[in-house]
């Protein structure tokens, strides 16, 4: 199982990104899908997950009114939509996959090397 993630950039505040996290192989409805953040000096942080089969979502408070999580299941790739960004999203913005709905980087498996996204204030 390999995960691949893009889409990251730098941006300024206000503005937009998607990021894609294409998975190799068959992915199975069961699975759950999600992305983190982690930036410099602190802990890896949950946005948000999707359960494969049936698209069940789920974004953190943090980026709630900010943030939608989807995915194409012809394509085998999850998004990750980010508006109104802020500096304070700065981060390296990981996918990841697993089989519990879980909030805890633990529970996955299998990760992806990461994107960058700067903010510029």
């Amino acid at each position: 199982v390999q995960l691949q993630a893009s889409g990251g950039g730098l941006v300024q505040a206000g503005g937009s990104l998607r990021l894609s996290c294409a998975g190799s192989g068959r992915i199975f409805s069961s699975a759950v899908m999600a992305w983190f953040r982690q930036a410099p000096g602190k802990e890896r942080e949950f946005i948000a997950l999707i359960r494969w089969g049936g698209g069940r979502t789920y974004v953190s408070g943090s980026v709630e009114d900010r943030a939608t999580i989807s995915r194409d299941t012809a394509k085998n790739t999850m998004y990750l939509q980010m508006n109104s960004l802020r500096p304070e999203d700065t981060a390296i913005y990981y996918c990841a996959r697993g089989t519990q709905w879980s909030f805890q980087a633990d529970e996955y498996r299998y990760w992806g090397q990461g994107t960058q996204v700067t903010v510029s204030s």
